[in-house]
């Protein structure tokens, strides 16, 4: 009956059992077995080198992430709705001590690269004003719409033609990709993203996201501005295995894809009512306070989302015998 949160949902039987597993003496910090195989694994998933560092939560990936791709006097062009501005009580200046979020505007909470240059380019050259040094998407973004490779692509391209790099806030990455079946490649460093938070704690994790670089070099200082931030975790084991975990026979992925089902479901059910597209886990629709309380009567949670409009957000452990029933009272209201 909880439609309030995927965050809300309870981790993967797989995740309880790999943290079990480490449940033995190793070494501490990153140097042990599960933490030393990160880097081949996630290799390996996006068919590049690169440099995975475990961290404990979304917020600590974005913000990491954003300080190894912009120096604490430069810019970050990010969408006006985006999670690293309304959502992280200003952690992202906090970690990057002291760089500004460029705010952008666009449908959905979805940047374009007309709405990049409608950011930066009144910007003047100087030491007067912020100069731009970073972009950063979220995919899917905060309304569950889902960025094309293409997209990102055309956002990559602008990025490299003004200098900028292009960070992807992907806390619900796995829906997105579900929703595309495009390749995790694609959608990331092929289409020019330099640095990738990619959520799992959502999807059925326990508490470990992945920072994923695609320039391994970029790893390193990381390392040391996770330390200084606190979280580097001395049993850092426990997190390596609820990654490798996810990964282990596309755990993510059908994770992803169940919980996209369930919206799907939902969608079906809200018709007209629906605010935005479904293409991910999230569905947005229109609801009068009073019917807001017909469903919360009936035992059904979810997060009012602005006047008239209601989020229900799907998690991956909620199969049709739980979303029948909401799908039903959404078609009686």
């Amino acid at each position: 009956m909880r439609f309030f949160s995927d965050n809300a949902a309870p981790a993967c039987p797989q995740v309880i059992a790999a943290i079990g597993e480490a449940n033995v003496q190793d070494t501490a910090y990153d140097g042990d077995g599960w933490s030393a195989r990160l880097d081949a694994r996630f290799s390996q998933l996006f068919e590049t080198d690169v440099a995975v560092l475990w961290v404990p939560t979304g917020t600590a990936a974005n913000c990491l992430a954003l300080a190894a791709l912009c120096p604490p006097y430069g810019g970050i062009v990010c969408h006006r709705e985006a999670h690293i501005q309304a959502d992280e009580a200003g952690a992202p200046e906090f970690f990057t001590h002291g760089a500004k979020l460029l705010l952008a505007e666009g449908s959905g909470a979805k940047l374009t690269p007309d709405a990049i240059r409608a950011t930066i380019d009144p910007i003047r050259p100087g030491v007067h004003w912020v100069q731009p040094h970073a972009v950063s998407i979220t995919n899917a973004t905060e309304y569950g719409l889902a960025y094309t490779p293409a997209e990102v692509a055309a956002i990559g391209a602008l990025a490299r033609e003004r200098g900028l790099k292009l960070h992807m806030d992907g806390a619900r990455f796995a829906n997105a990709v579900a929703y595309l079946d495009c390749t995790p490649a694609d959608l990331t460093w092929r289409a020019g993203v330099d640095a990738l938070s990619f959520g799992f704690i959502k999807n059925g994790g326990l508490g470990a996201e992945a920072l994923i670089f695609f320039d391994p070099a970029m790893g390193e200082a990381t390392r040391i501005r996770r330390k200084r931030a606190g979280h580097l975790q001395s049993k850092g084991r426990f997190l390596a295995a609820q990654l490798l975990a996810m990964l282990d026979d596309d755990l993510w992925l059908r994770n992803a894809r169940a919980a996209n089902a369930g919206a799907a479901l939902l969608a079906q059910a809200a018709g007209d009512r629906l605010v935005h597209p479904v293409e991910s886990n999230g569905v947005f629709l229109r609801v009068s306070p009073g019917e807001a309380a017909t469903l919360r009567a009936a035992g059904f949670d979810f997060y009012d989302w602005g006047p008239g409009e209601a989020r229900l957000m799907v998690a991956w452990d909620q199969g049709p015998e739980a979303i029948g029933p909401l799908a039903d009272a959404i078609r009686a209201l």
